[in-house]
């Protein structure tokens, strides 16, 4: 099974462009808690949630799907 890592992605990403966790829930249109779920794997990321994570952090689906470094 291929492992996604969309949620260790969206981390990187919050912490390299000094962002805080609860703007980009808003900004997605997640509650803190939601957005929470779904970065510690109590929630699934759907296709529709990649989208809407894109928007609020301004980046690609590539910036999303990468794979990390040394794997």
């Amino acid at each position: 099974m291929k492992k996604i890592f969309v949620a260790d992605n969206v981390r990187t990403m919050i912490a390299d462009k000094g962002y805080k966790h609860a703007a980009i829930a808003d900004r997605a249109g997640y509650t803190r808690q939601q957005f929470s779920d779904m970065l510690n794997g109590r929630k699934l990321i759907l296709a529709e949630d990649c989208a809407r994570l894109k928007k609020a952090l301004g980046c690609t689906y590539n910036d999303l799907f990468r794979k990390p470094e040394g794997m």
